[in-house]
């Protein structure tokens, strides 16, 4: 049977009296519908929505804190290797690079339903203007001096064949110092840390906003995201007078507190900066004074902690489960990978902040379903990582799903996953960028009142995250469809077309299916319908 899909690779025009498209934006006018529950009624909403978003892509520079380890030499070399269109051998015959795992870059999205009902898809990069990865300027921090080209040889995770027609040009980027408190990762960090800042905190925060002053002058940027990829931090304390306000925070920075992390420093810098920041590991960088300072200078923060292998795979599982009516009593996640992050979270104090990040991913799957659960009721939930040098970034995740099924009946499921950990993680850092960037060129007004930006808190990334952050008192989301559909349908909205909702009702009504099959007769190449 021939495949019910069209694949469109071309600018998207949108023929509609709701959008307006001019050389700098698309206005759209968008209605969007809702169910309001009062009880045990309901009542359908529609509330009417204007989005603006400028058409000017901007000249980009991603600095990430970090930049020598393993994420970050393997994004470098991804879109140098990109960018030049470099191909390498390997037993398996030659490679040519690509975006793989990007789903800015690499996955397609429904855009609709042509005259012969069959569905039309598009690249997601398509659909609003988005910056290409291949144009980001690169740059970066790190406590380590190594240059990138060794960076990417000590990381393990390319080909050789490629590393070494890459060498050459990364050998010659080297990290600025950055912000190396040993507090605040494990002890096994001391003898990468050749690269520091010193003096006080309050040094170390004005070097780092000049840093990205002087980035962004040096390469005519028009603007600068910087991505936390370092080690991962021990939580910090919430103390109040020292980081519950903004104010308590800044003063806090100034004396040199001791609860002030330099992840959080960095996200100071940045927002003092206007530029957007966003958390890579599961530290709680974004203390309340920070979140406070965002809201107060209108920069916009997202975080914490990338989602690409086991958390990804648990955020589909669970929600298949509680959603199929089966009720996971039990999830054991194992994990064991030799890279420096395994490394540093052999520190029970660091392992702590990746084991809150990995075990809050099922809460909100689970509050959805009490006929499942009581009102206390959670599965049992322990997460184990091992450092296990020899494997290096070959990470390999070991789960055990227990259900309770039908009549008292137990159902098991254990999966294994090798993750190669920087070759999943760095399209995710370039989605966080690119998604993050055009959130920036994107107003939105309700009714006829004014325009706004999205919050400072960009829970719009959430797909990409294992503990999204999200703006104070609303909703938490972690099944991994309902998050990748946010993005999508927030861009379909950009240019006034309805949610996609699956219902294909053209598919389901006798008359519609007559018509449809006889539009696709038409459209059949005249060969075609004489071989029928």
């Amino acid at each position: 049977m021939a495949a019910h899909c069209v694949f469109m690779d071309q600018p998207i025009t949108v023929k509609s009296d709701k959008t307006v498209v001019t050389e700098e934006e698309i206005t759209s006018t968008y209605e969007y519908h809702n169910t309001l529950v009062e009880g045990s009624t309901v009542t359908p909403t529609k509330e009417i929505y204007t989005f603006k978003t400028s058409r000017r892509v901007p000249k980009v520079g991603m600095m990430l804190v970090g930049w020598g380890g393993n994420n970050g030499s393997t994004a470098t070399a991804g879109i140098l290797a990109n960018k030049l269109g470099t191909t390498w051998r390997t037993k398996d015959g030659v490679k040519t690079p690509n975006y793989f795992g990007s789903i800015t870059q690499a996955s397609t999205v429904k855009l609709g339903t042509d005259a012969a009902g069959h569905s039309v898809y598009v690249p997601m990069k398509n659909l609003l203007p988005l910056v290409d990865p291949n144009d980001l300027v690169i740059g970066g921090w790190d406590i380590s001096k190594m240059n990138l080209g060794d960076a990417m040889r000590r990381s393990r995770v390319l080909d050789v064949a490629l590393q070494d027609q890459l060498y050459d040009q990364m050998k010659e980027m080297v990290p600025l110092p950055s912000i190396y408190f040993p507090d605040f990762i494990a002890a096994n960090q001391a003898d990468r840390a050749d690269n520091v800042l010193t003096g006080t905190k309050q040094m170390q925060m004005d070097q780092i906003r000049q840093d990205i002053r002087d980035f962004k002058a040096t390469h005519g940027l028009d603007k600068v995201i910087v991505l936390w990829t370092a080690n991962t931090e021990r939580f910090a304390a919430i103390e109040e007078g020292i980081n519950d306000t903004a104010e308590n925070l800044l003063e806090s920075i100034k004396r040199g507190e001791e609860e002030i992390s330099p992840s959080t420093l960095f996200a100071v810098a940045c927002i003092l900066e206007k530029t957007l920041y966003i958390n890579g590991s599961p530290q709680n960088t974004f203390v309340p004074g920070v979140l406070e300072l965002a809201d107060r200078e209108g920069v916009m923060v997202a975080g914490d902690d990338f989602k690409s292998g086991q958390t990804k795979m648990k955020s589909v599982m669970v929600d298949f489960l509680v959603s199929a009516g089966i009720k996971p009593v039990s999830i054991a996640s194992y994990n064991h990978l030799g890279n420096n992050d395994g490394k540093n979270l052999n520190a029970p104090q660091t392992f702590r902040s990746k084991e809150i990040s990995k075990s809050n991913v099922v809460d909100d799957m689970v509050a959805s379903n009490r006929l499942l659960y009581g009102e206390d009721e959670h599965p049992d939930h322990v997460v184990v990582i091992k450092y296990m040098p020899y494997v290096a970034d070959s990470k390999r995740a070991m789960d055990e799903y227990t259900s309770e099924i039908f009549m008292g009946g137990v159902n098991t499921i254990v999966m294994h996953n090798t993750c190669e950990d920087s070759l999943l993680a760095t399209p995710l850092i370039l989605d966080l960028v690119i998604l993050a960037e055009i959130c920036e060129r994107i107003q939105i007004k309700k009714d006829d009142g004014e325009w706004e930006s999205f919050h400072s808190v960009l829970s719009i990334l959430s797909y990409l995250i294992k503990a999204p952050l999200v703006p104070r008192g609303t909703p938490v989301v972690n099944a991994l469809f309902a998050q990748k559909q946010c993005i999508v349908n927030i861009f379909r909205a950009a240019l006034g077309l309805p949610a996609e909702n699956n219902m294909m009702l053209e598919h389901k009504l006798p008359s519609q299916i007559v018509a449809m099959t006889g539009a696709a007769e038409e459209a059949a190449p005249a060969r075609k319908r004489q071989r029928k």
